[in-house]
């Protein structure tokens, strides 16, 4: 049996750090087996993911040495590697297990559903419908069906009795079927879940391991199903543990940065990204915290990963950046990387319309541009002294800016701009007005170059981070004082 295993990131966001993670110790234990990666895009989700993303996902994790064998760039024998373009491959089987009595057409409208599960709430049961609770009377199944209501395909469980699904690493999992959903397989557009996806696509291009995420553990009873409703052989599962914040929670944007284009800006190398994901929750035999990724391929023994949550530490990763920078770099090669980092021909190249207005000498170049080549400014809560505005103000405005740009899709000028308009309306602000404590925040100064062409150059990953600081600086609103805001947010959007 050739080793076959893959990584499926969604395009939907900047690419995760968890992505990079479950990308390369799938890798290694691939070539560990001499076996094969694959690389697939799971873009079901047609209204959040985008070509951009994608494009963001395979730049990063190249840029951090992980290589494919297959996928939507590279091609291969079990094409095409976008869900996307696999849609009749999915009705296909949907409607096999239709026509089999494994699945079912569920006329349900959300209201519907919404009752159902607040009924079960109250008589104390679990929350998780099932095939009998959703069922209509045949009159109005019949009716629905003839009206081309709009409708979903979902799988039958069972509702009772528990599901063991084994793990490479914890062994035999009991599940409890009551807690188990009749999961939805095809959505009323036609397209998949990830759930029915997920086991075609494993199974047709021949995925013998899948080492995932320990937050799908809840969903191995349904994948399990399937594959038997299939007749399938399942993949063997290996669920990872989630990497976490120093204070133990679920590594999150809102606490640490966590897309790897922020890791790229900010001047780390990738060697020492990948050296120090390796270490999440794994070690080399002889207990070295430096290695390279051939070492670690070689090495990889999966039996080695701990299942304590590995701490995603920033701290621990600038030292280890700062050792590779110091012990591995010889001026030459130290020099090439500054020049592949900040100092080349396209970056520059979009920063000299921004300065040139407003040098006299060279010697004006670095106090302008600056923050093009920095990670975070130097800020001190009174950097914000001469915005007139009051402190909470302040905080709110960035604090809902910081959202409006997390939920951004498309980051240009055009979209930017549209999102810091309607913000200055929503606060009853001049544009300029608005954007002084926001050119603070991004640039360092009340004096610089366009905060706004700023913003768009330094890239939506680095624009975040900036602002997090910014408001970590001058004192994150409290729970509270969140919750109001929250409230704001949800009313921009519905406006």
């Amino acid at each position: 049996m050739t080793v076959r295993t893959r990584v499926a990131p969604s395009p939907t966001g900047d690419p995760h750090v968890g992505t990079a993670y479950i990308a390369l110790f799938n890798l290694c234990f691939a070539r560990q087996h001499g076996g094969q990666f694959i690389l697939r895009i799971e873009d079901t989700d047609q209204s959040r993911s985008t070509a951009s993303s994608e494009q963001m996902i395979l730049d990063s994790l190249r840029w951090l040495g992980l290589e494919w064998d297959e996928g939507p760039d590279v091609g291969g024998p079990h094409g095409p590697y976008r869900q996307s373009e696999r849609g009749t491959i999915y009705a296909q089987y949907a409607e096999q297990l239709l026509n089999a009595g494994h699945a079912f057409k569920c006329y349900r409208t959300s209201e519907e559903l919404d009752a159902l599960r607040d009924e079960r709430k109250a008589q104390g049961q679990f929350a998780a419908l099932k095939y009998d609770d959703l069922l209509l009377s045949q009159e109005e199944f019949d009716t629905r069906e003839a009206e081309q209501w709009p409708y979903v395909v979902r799988m039958k469980v069972p509702s009772e009795g528990v599901c063991i699904v084994n793990d490479m690493l914890r062994g035999d999992i009991e599940l409890d079927w009551a807690q188990v959903d009749a999961q939805i397989l095809l959505k009323s557009d036609g397209m998949p879940t990830y759930h029915l996806a997920n086991i075609v696509d494993d199974h047709l291009m021949g995925i013998t391991h899948v080492l995932r995420g320990e937050e799908w553990i809840n969903s191995a009873p349904k994948h399990k199903l399937l594959y038997e409703y299939f007749g399938w052989d399942m993949p063997v599962l290996c669920h990872m543990p989630l990497l976490r914040n120093p204070d133990k929670s679920k590594l999150s944007k809102r606490k640490n940065p966590t897309s790897i284009n922020y890791y790229r800006k900010m001047g780390f190398l990738p060697q020492a990204v990948i050296n120090y994901l390796g270490r999440m929750g794994w070690s080399m035999p002889d207990e070295r915290e430096k290695f390279t990724l051939d070492e670690m391929m070689s090495a990889f023994d999966v039996n080695r990963v701990s299942l304590g949550g590995p701490v995603f530490d920033l701290e621990k990763l600038t030292w280890l950046n700062g050792v590779y920078l110091r012990d591995d770099l010889s001026d030459d090669d130290l020099k090439r990387h500054l020049i592949q980092w900040a100092f080349n021909e396209g970056y520059i190249d979009q920063i000299l319309p921004q300065i040139r207005p407003r040098v006299q000498t060279l010697s004006d170049v670095m106090p302008l541009a600056g923050h093009f080549f920095a990670g975070y400014p130097a800020l001190k809560e009174a950097s914000f002294d001469d915005v007139n505005m009051e402190r909470e103000t302040v905080v709110d405005l960035l604090q809902l800016l910081l959202w409006r740009l997390e939920a951004l899709r498309e980051w240009d000028k055009a979209h930017v701009m549209a999102e810091v308009k309607m913000l200055s309306e929503h606060f009853e602000l001049k544009m300029k007005q608005f954007l002084a404590p926001v050119f603070v925040a991004i640039t360092g100064s009340t004096a610089s170059t366009s905060v706004m062409d700023a913003m768009v150059i330094l890239g939506a990953d680095v624009t975040r981070a900036r602002l997090r600081h910014a408001i970590s600086l001058l004192g994150a609103p409290s729970k509270k004082r969140t919750k109001v805001l929250e409230k704001r947010y949800k009313e921009l959007g519905a406006n």
